[in-house]
């Protein structure tokens, strides 16, 4: 292979790259959001400067993936963090766990979601809603929440997905020091809300080395929805270089 032709693959394996190159487009994208009042020393803990906390509150999620092109169906679990940025507010996304290894390698590389591998699941078990998140054949987190209780406006709904959204962009060089160390930014837009409801509910979560979730405990539920919608999601921008003095 001509080194022309090497730099117009877009992953490794070269021959066989580990995600398609695809924007992809999630259709019945269902989700199961938990907002739950945490301890603020955990929170300053773990999120980074320049980003500011104001509550100290989480976002549990559970994410099931209907179809994806490029991907197919998968499930995914996580936590995000509200906060602000040069007087914006957004979340912050502080670990996503994963079934579907070429989401999670796209995911790290062609952007910056913190993705690693989990086995979370969202289905329907006597009435209620049931989120949950194991490490290995160990449960990390388990959510519920009562099934399409109250209908949410469908505006208000779009406005929890639409939130501008920061990550962390960390690649280090060969000899260990960061080659590549930025805050990003994010914000969907392409969004469609097929339906969305709210009721009680409730969540734990349980300590893991590996899965640290429980780090930020549980202190009091504060909000509950369940969405099911299409979107695409949106290109990542730089809004921080850590490595610019």
């Amino acid at each position: 292979m001509q080194q022309h032709d090497v730099v117009r693959q877009h992953a490794t394996p070269l021959t066989n790259p580990a995600y398609p190159p695809v924007n992809p487009r999630f259709t019945n994208r269902e989700y199961l959001n938990i907002v739950y009042r945490t301890d603020r020393d955990a929170l300053r803990a773990v999120v980074p400067e320049p980003l500011e906390i104001e509550e100290p509150l989480v976002r549990f999620e559970v994410m099931r993936m209907g179809d994806v092109t490029g991907y197919g169906p998968y499930t995914e679990a996580g936590q995000a963090i509200p906060v602000r940025h040069d007087g914006e507010r957004g979340e912050y996304l502080h670990a996503m766990y994963l079934d579907n290894f070429p989401a999670t390698a796209s995911g790290r590389e062609a952007s910056a979601y913190p993705k690693t591998v989990g086995a979370p699941a969202l289905y329907v078990d006597h009435g209620a809603l049931v989120g949950v998140l194991d490490r290995g054949t160990v449960r990390v987190a388990t959510a519920t929440m009562g099934y399409k209780h109250h209908e949410l406006d469908p505006e208000a709904a779009a406005a929890q997905l639409t939130v501008p959204t920061f990550m962390l962009k960390l690649v280090p060089g060969f000899d260990g020091a960061p080659r590549t160390a930025q805050l990003v930014r994010t914000r969907i837009s392409d969004v469609v809300v097929k339906g969305a409801w709210t009721g009680p509910a409730r969540l734990q979560l349980f300590h893991h080395v590996l899965a640290p979730l429980a780090d930020l405990p549980v202190r009091e539920i504060v909000s509950a929805s369940h969405l099911v919608t299409d979107l695409t999601l949106a290109p990542v921008r730089p809004v921080h270089d850590y490595l610019v003095r």
